[in-house]
């Protein structure tokens, strides 16, 4: 098989070498950027899944030779800013990742420029230092005054002229409200239960609530609980839990990551040592340690124990369901038509559509399932610069969440990226409101659990 044809087997991933020097050198790292970006030139099968590649691709067509050789490698640094780290070409895209020869790693190139970016200060902006503090900005403005003054600024147009103005978050874009009940205060756990091992899923649950479901939506979080309970599967909460450190991935702020890592995996490694599954309701956050922590701290026995633990929750409850353990006592009436989106951080962790299988089981119910990227991406998609970028990327989500296959509009709209499920909600201009509930508060309905 010539190097040309692409590797026929499963991608691997190697560890991130980001404690050398040499990882933050910008002629070596631009010197990868050319060889990955030449044979992208050539391959150019990534084209639709973000922007990063037409960035790429109109740079070297408008170029003067019309190959990467002709593009200034200054430019280079605009492929780089377009990536938010998805993951989605490496994973199900592009026939040269490692094993192949070629061993291209796009997001993990697009991660060493940004690194670079932040040590040397550029273009990392006060805003996106901000923007990335989810545990900071969670308990600053889950104060009770200062929860209901945030919330009412956040949707006050000249407020947010202002903020665009002056700290360069999207006057349009969609940003979630703040609540004064965290789930951290308001979350109990259970009460003793028999634990059920199952030969594929451990009998008990530690919680990951993550900052969104804490601080901003903490009912996704007691939906499940109310799940787990139906299920008679004990149950505790992560104490003091810090922010996974997706959104200092996604910065390049590599230190900051290694900061959370440290504050989190000592607590998360004993749960899972005790025997514990760990799911975490948001898949950037369940990603972050089953795979990017991994691959920074290869040699970490917590950080693989910890791996080896985490669960997304339809990962583990189908899983419960294959060892005979989940209830089906389901409500006769079902939920009618859910167009569900597969957010591209579930997609790259390579479980299946676990959502879409649990849901598919339910009575009189009807599964519409978009799978591509709705282009929010986590903090990316409410920047000034890139929030028009982002809602050009979701149209086409947009357009086929809003029309079910069975006819009409759909009854619910549903992402496992609650953002993203905002985000659609948005693009869809009206025809889903009413409708968005993460899928996990659809389980709860469909059981005929209180809210």
């Amino acid at each position: 098989m010539s190097a040309r044809e692409g590797s026929l087997e499963a991608p691997t991933r190697h560890p991130i070498d980001w404690r050398n020097p040499k990882f933050y050198d910008e002629t070596a790292a631009l010197d990868e950027m050319e060889r990955v970006f030449d044979i992208c030139h050539g391959c150019r099968r990534c084209v639709s899944l973000c922007n990063a590649f037409p960035t790429l691709f109109d740079l070297v067509d408008e170029s003067k030779t019309g190959e990467v050789d002709g593009v200034d490698r200054k430019d280079y640094w605009k492929v780089v800013d377009q990536c938010y780290l998805c993951d989605v070409c490496y994973l199900t895209k592009c026939p040269y990742v490692p094993p192949h020869p070629w061993n291209l790693d796009f997001p993990h190139l697009m991660l060493r420029g940004k690194a670079i970016q932040f040590r040397e200060g550029t273009p990392t902006k006060f805003r996106d230092t901000t923007l990335a503090s989810t545990d900071r900005n969670g308990k600053l403005a889950g104060i009770p005054v200062v929860v209901q003054v945030v919330n009412k600024l956040n949707h006050n147009p000249t407020f947010r002229n202002m903020l665009e103005d002056k700290l360069g978050v999207h006057k349009d874009a969609w940003v979630p409200d703040f609540t004064s009940k965290s789930f951290a205060r308001t979350a109990k756990d259970s009460a003793p239960h028999p634990v059920r091992n199952g030969d594929r899923t451990p009998g008990k649950v530690a919680i990951f609530a993550t900052c969104y479901v804490n601080y901003n939506e903490p009912g996704i979080g007691h939906d499940l609980i109310k799940i787990l309970d139906h299920n008679a599967i004990p149950h505790v909460r992560v104490e003091k839990e810090a922010c996974c450190g997706m959104p200092k991935l996604e910065l390049g702020d590599l230190e900051g990551v290694a900061e959370l890592k440290q504050a989190n995996i000592p607590k998360l490694a004993a749960l899972a040592r005790a025997g514990y599954a760990i799911l975490a309701p948001i898949p950037s956050c369940g990603l972050m340690f089953k795979q990017e922590l991994p691959l920074m701290f290869p040699d970490d026995e917590d950080v693989k124990a910890v791996q080896k633990a985490m669960f997304d929750p339809f990962e583990y409850l189908v899983a419960r369901h294959k060892d005979g353990l989940l209830k089906t006592d389901f409500q006769p009436d079902g939920l009618g038509k859910v167009s569900y989106h597969v957010a591209c951080h579930l997609r790259v962790q390579n479980v299946g559509q676990k959502t879409r299988e649990l849901l598919s089981m339910l009575p009189q119910t009807s599964v519409h399932t978009v799978e591509r990227c709705s282009g929010h991406a986590g903090t990316w998609g409410v920047k000034k610069e890139f929030h028009a970028t982002a809602m050009k990327i979701g149209r086409p989500v947009f357009r086929q969440m809003a029309e079910h296959p069975v006819g009409g509009e759909p009854d619910w709209v549903a992402s496992d990226c609650q953002l993203a499920g905002h985000h659609i909600a948005q693009g869809m201009q009206g025809k889903a409101d009413g409708k968005l509930a993460h899928p996990l508060s659809l389980l709860r309905m469909a059981y005929g659990l209180a809210g």
